[in-house]
């Protein structure tokens, strides 16, 4: 910052602009290092992060939340976590390449696959018992992970 601050008052001439650039482009290239190295420095407490985000996820699945709550937010979840949505979401990309978005969607299609494969519940029964509000919405999300509807997923079985 000295250094853009020197340049800023000091005699301008045609190089002054690029060289401010220079010396905030490597500002922000360091800003960026020290961020990404916060997830290299704390695999283990990382790691425990994402055991608890399991946790979490399997219990608010296998509880009876999902049809009085709904599906889990990323803000729900980041704090049930203690951290921000932002810090949770990026910790993951760099753990395992998937939003928390991505997780979350994850664990509903577990849970639509075993209910579509073991119960005889209708695909809307399934649909309010995820949280859904609308059936047409499960429908859409199931075929845009599984690339098949619940009904086909469902006859895939019999």
């Amino acid at each position: 910052m000295q250094n853009i601050q020197q340049e800023y008052h000091s005699n301008i001439d045609k190089f002054s602009q690029n060289v401010m650039l220079a010396q905030l482009e490597l500002l922000l290239t360091y800003s960026d290092r020290f961020y990404h190295r916060q997830f290299l420095t704390r695999k283990i407490s990382n790691h425990t992060i994402l055991n608890q985000l399991e946790s979490i996820l399997t219990n608010h699945f296998e509880s009876d939340k999902l049809a009085k709550k709904g599906i889990p937010s990323v803000q729900l979840i980041a704090e049930a976590l203690n951290v921000s949505p932002n810090y949770l979401s990026s910790l993951l990309k760099v753990l395992t390449g998937q939003s928390t978005q991505q997780h979350i969607h994850n664990k509903l299609m577990e849970k639509a696959k075993e209910k579509l494969s073991a119960t005889d519940l209708s695909v809307s029964e399934i649909a309010y018992e995820l949280g859904f509000e609308h059936p047409q919405s499960f429908s859409k999300l199931f075929k845009t992970k599984t690339n098949l509807s619940p009904l086909k997923f469902r006859a895939s079985f019999n």
